[in-house]
């Protein structure tokens, strides 16, 4: 475990100097506590404590390489403490620092397991100390008693000690603090309790080492010993034959978590911080949170430091309550738990869209095209969840995309983009966190959305994405209202973390191309690339607008002619060959899979006009053919809105290749088939 740092405060005539002084010498011996030297612009032989003396010139140029831990100015001096004090923190040693309060916060941005120790004493004891200095009158002693004294930074944990007694009383309450801040070790014990999938530790109420009801307040405990730990939540038993006082039990799963014999002496810690719970209780009063506390927060819950029913009162919170500030942390803490990637480039474009409509597989024309005139275009991209396909889905019908880091930076350094698997790249623990509480418990919120969307383009490395924002009846986002509102939204916060973004409304009102399910989809990609007579139009103009914006953030591209300059890219089969060459680089698959050979056709039971087709149905009736798990499964449409139609007429045909799978999708189709006719 890492060291613990603390911070020795308190008003002049407290005795800072002496009770320090005084612990220096009862640990000399102890190796596993170090008292930091100041550095000061004060010559050494100037009297007062032993520090490092140097001049001005050299203090600043220190403190502009990043050499302090922490500096500050005071009586018209600089002081500041080492940053190598955070080598010796790290390998598990302890550190004593005698600061200014106003250096806390800069010190708190960049260790965390820190503890204030305030040193204080009544008014009249720190009059009487100063006036025995003889330093200063009665009046300016009053002055400095008065004096207003920065207030500590949220979330620190501060132990106050009164010296207000003899020195040498006040030295062993100093030293008590500091061990009582500090425990000792408990001996594991087996506790042959399942607790299934949770880790879960038992202290004795009798427990002197650690006091039981402080820790039943901590969401988690860490228990370590070397390089083993494990974490875990507290219960609290009186049983002796349970678990003794000197003891920390462990059920089934946490003991073997740990994988230390019984017996063996380990320490606890609370988890999460003290600065990251004050966070989280923050935002849970409605407390706007900074990007250093939206990451603290973060950190923690992507770490399995908070228990599920804190993290789901944190989103729900969220989910109501997130400024626009807050929008922008939330994008840049989750991108640092994401595989970032620099491509070293001042233009990485990328795309994304918000996905619920059936077909629009436009990726895998835009990106060839954007590859082929030259732009840098790394797309991660995610499976299906509730639709026919996603791009990864139809992407996999033809290549590998389940790539590393490594795999992705090969690819794009010779064609210039991919079509790969979000789930090794930019999908971090912190999606699969969220995702587990939000989804049952029916969370949803666009900002968090958006937030997530983002920090995957951040985390790819893009300088400028392009969002598709279908709206219809049946895609995610139902109103035109909401989706402009949703468009500013992304741009706005864009904007804050230093991308531009243009995120375009649509029309969702309808499924784009014919197939629906990966094989069919991609047969769609397929023919637009190769300018086939029966292409999709709809997928091939939606694919050549998106691409016609992205080509245009290109400085040598005129504005109006990115269009042109797409359908050019696209008609003279230079697309084609930049799909093709990317389908290489990630792996072709010998034998692609194609349309399954199971096939059923449903006809229309009336002669009209379609005049709907529901989206949600027809992806629902490919799914349950096999799609998006069978790539041949899906549904190949027949009709458009707008079109005639007499009673008999096909409708569309349902692929598969089990039985089984068709039957029922034949089965739903004949009670719905999602396709209205006036």
């Amino acid at each position: 475990m890492n060291g613990t740092l603390f911070l020795v405060v308190g008003p002049s005539g407290a005795g800072k100097d002496t009770l320090l002084d005084g612990a220096r010498k009862a640990m000399a011996d102890d190796d596993a506590y170090i008292f930091a030297r100041r550095t000061i612009t004060r010559p050494e032989d100037a009297g007062g404590e032993a520090h490092e003396a140097v001049e001005l010139s050299v203090f600043e140029k220190r403190a502009k390489a990043g050499g302090f831990l922490a500096h500050w100015s005071a009586h018209g001096l600089r002081y500041g403490i080492s940053a190598t004090l955070l080598d010796d923190l790290t390998s598990g040693r302890h550190v004593l620092a005698n600061i200014s309060r106003g250096a806390i916060e800069q010190i708190a941005r960049r260790y965390d397991k820190l503890v204030v120790l305030e040193i204080t004493a009544p008014r009249d004891v720190l009059a009487a100390r100063l006036a025995a200095r003889g330093r200063e009158n009665e009046k300016n002693i009053q002055q400095r008693l008065d004096r207003e004294v920065t207030p500590y930074p949220s979330g620190v944990e501060l132990l106050a000690i009164q010296n207000d007694t003899t020195p040498s009383e006040g030295i062993e309450r100093f030293l008590q603090t500091i061990r009582r801040a500090i425990p000792g070790t408990l001996k594991v014990r087996r506790v042959p309790i399942d607790t299934w999938h949770e880790n879960v530790c038992y202290l004795h109420w009798d427990c002197q080492e650690y006091s039981p009801a402080d820790y039943l307040g901590s969401a988690k405990v860490d228990i370590a010993a070397g390089n083993s730990s494990v974490r875990a939540k507290v219960n609290v038993v009186e049983d002796n034959s349970l678990v003794a006082p000197d003891e920390i039990g462990l059920s089934q799963r946490a003991f073997e978590g740990l994988g230390l014999p019984e017996g063996s002496d380990v320490k606890l810690e609370r988890t999460p911080s003290p600065k990251s719970i004050a966070a989280l209780r923050g935002k849970l009063s409605g407390r706007a949170l900074s990007l250093d506390e939206m990451h603290t927060v973060i950190r923690d819950i992507a770490e399995d430091r908070y228990t599920d029913k804190e993290i789901a009162a944190f989103l729900v919170s969220a989910a109501r309550d997130l400024s626009i500030e807050e929008v922008q942390s939330l994008t840049r803490a989750r991108a640092e738990f994401a595989h970032c990637f620099d491509w070293g480039r001042e233009l990485v474009v990328d795309k994304h869209s918000m996905g619920g409509i059936p077909g629009s597989r436009i990726t895998m024309i835009v990106i060839p095209i954007v590859t082929a005139h030259g732009l840098l275009i790394p797309k991660t991209s995610s499976r299906a969840i509730t639709s026919a396909a996603g791009t990864a889905d139809a992407m996999e019908v033809i290549a590998r995309v389940d790539l590393a880091p490594e795999d992705v930076e090969r690819v794009v350094a010779d064609a210039g983009g991919c079509i790969a698997w979000n789930g090794r790249l930019n999908h971090s623990v912190v999606d699969d966190v969220m995702n587990a509480i939000t989804r049952p418990l029916g969370i949803d919120s666009t900002k968090w959305a958006v937030a997530s969307i983002l920090s995957k383009k951040l985390a790819a490395g893009a300088t400028h994405a392009i969002i598709d924002i279908p709206v219809g009846p049946y895609a995610k986002v139902k109103q035109g209202r909401e989706g402009r509102e949703l468009s500013r939204l992304f741009e706005d916060v864009g904007a804050g973390i230093g991308m531009e973004v243009v995120a375009r409304v649509t029309d969702g009102t309808r499924p784009i191309g014919r197939g629906i399910g990966p094989a069919l989809e991609v047969r769609d990609v397929f023919k637009v690339l190769r300018d086939d007579a029966d292409a999709p139009q709809d997928l091939k103009e939606k694919a050549l607008g998106f691409a016609a914006s992205i080509l245009e953030w290109d400085a040598s591209v005129e504005r109006g002619t990115g269009r042109a300059l797409a359908l050019e890219i696209l008609s003279s089969g230079r697309a084609l060959g930049a799909l093709e060459r990317i389908v290489d680089l990630q792996g072709r698959h010998d034998s692609p899979a194609s349309p399954g050979n199971l096939i059923h056709e449903v006809i229309s039971d009336r002669s009209g006009v379609i005049e709907t087709i529901d989206s949600t149905q027809i992806s629902g009736i490919a799914r349950t053919a096999g799609a998006p798990m069978d790539k041949s499964a899906g549904i190949d449409l027949l009709v458009r809105s707008g079109d005639n139609v007499s009673a008999g007429d096909p409708l569309y045909l349902i692929h598969g290749n089990v039985e089984n799978d068709v039957r029922i999708a034949v089965e739903r189709s004949g009670s719905d088939t999602g396709i209205s006719t006036r």
